[in-house]
């Protein structure tokens, strides 16, 4: 007998990855594991020589987001996300930076200038800087591996051609062990190879080119793992966490809740929030989420998305009451931090006033 996956939307077969082609949403297939998820993601590298730190040794994990600023002020500023130092170089002065570039990334021939900061400090200036070429590097393939196959999969294995096996735009869909969506992630899927897979009989393990995924981070695969087994039953699973890995988490929590619906609570509802554990950004949305919709739960992941919240939909319905126990915590690591142009900001007041113009009524305490 071969084995099929039906091809609608409500039934996915057994299987945590289900790869959908997104134009017409049919099922290419399903598979209960996939090699190559985690990784390492292509990053930027630059040079800033003539680096001047301000205080602080940059080296290591820099910060989710790291804003570099040209003095010029008819340029715009641009972004590194999940930067990351070796720390300075003694035999140049100069410091060498990573991470993620922002879709825009830095003028082209830039000399000048610039500093930088991590949204909460600034961590040094260079006089100019050098985007630094990676070497050459073959990227893994994708395996989906014991996939049932669909029929418009199959049928293109069948055809064979370059054509046939550039599978376009697709959707790998993720579920947890209880079978709730937790996530997916887009990709441009050309198949490489295929085999008999050990999984079973009729399954394959279907190889696509690595070059046009982007893998999660290792550092978050703990976090993925842990919620793969299901959401969190108690507050604050994330408080032993550092910032860059509360950050993974709360990508998490984000696409998850962005995946169901949510029963708003009448109006009046009385919430209470433990803010002992909001040292950082990530932190502060992580403890806002629980309090509202419970352990693992979203309430926005900045202050565009808390005013999106604070609108409906996501559990809350205006007005209503929030004490917030422990705030001191949250004013000592959020009322002075900077704008990506690195104007002084106090984000820990610009939350209460979001709050309150939703209609949360905040006692500190």
């Amino acid at each position: 007998m071969i084995t099929t996956v039906r091809e609608d939307r409500d039934h996915r077969g057994h299987g945590r990855y289900t790869l959908t082609e997104t134009g017409h949403g049919h099922v290419w297939g399903v598979c209960a594991a996939v090699d190559g998820l985690f990784g390492e993601p292509q990053r930027g590298r630059y040079e800033l020589f003539g680096w001047v730190p301000k205080g602080v040794e940059v080296r290591g994990w820099v910060g989710s987001r790291v804003w570099l600023v040209p003095d010029d002020d008819a340029l715009e500023r641009w972004l590194l996300e999940d930067a990351e130092s070796p720390g300075q170089l003694l035999s140049t002065g100069s410091l060498v930076l990573s991470g993620l570039d922002d879709y825009e990334g830095p003028p082209e021939g830039h000399t000048g200038l610039v500093r930088v900061h991590d949204g909460h400090r600034w961590l040094g200036s260079c006089r100019e800087f050098a985007r630094v070429l990676p070497p050459e590097q073959v990227a893994p393939p994708l395996v989906l591996r014991g996939l049932a196959q669909g029929d418009q999969l199959r049928a293109a294995l069948l055809k064979g051609t370059r054509r046939a096996l550039d599978l376009e735009e697709a959707a790998l869909e993720i579920q947890d062990d209880q079978g709730e969506p937790l996530t997916d992630r887009l990709l441009w899927t050309k198949v490489s190879a295929w085999h008999p897979s050990a999984y079973g009989m009729d399954l394959i393990d279907l190889e696509l080119d690595g070059k046009f995924f982007t893998p999660v981070p290792e550092y978050a695969q703990p976090i993925w793992e842990r919620w793969l087994a299901g959401p969190p039953d108690t507050l604050g699973a994330w408080a032993s966490l550092d910032t860059r890995r509360r950050k993974a988490w709360l990508d998490l929590v984000r696409e998850r809740a962005c995946r169901r619906a949510h029963r708003d609570r009448p109006a009046g509802h009385a919430y209470q929030l433990d803010g002992r554990n909001i040292t950082d950004v990530p932190g502060l949305h992580l403890a806002l989420g629980e309090a509202v919709n419970g352990p693992g739960g979203y309430f926005g992941g900045c202050l565009a998305a808390l005013d999106d919240c604070l609108r409906g939909t996501f559990g809350y319905t205006a007005p209503a009451t929030l004490l917030w126990r422990n705030a001191v915590t949250a004013r000592a690591h959020l009322s002075r931090t900077l704008t990506p142009d690195g104007q002084p900001y106090d984000l820990f007041a610009e939350v209460l006033d979001a709050l309150a113009e939703g209609g949360m009524h905040v006692t500190l305490a």
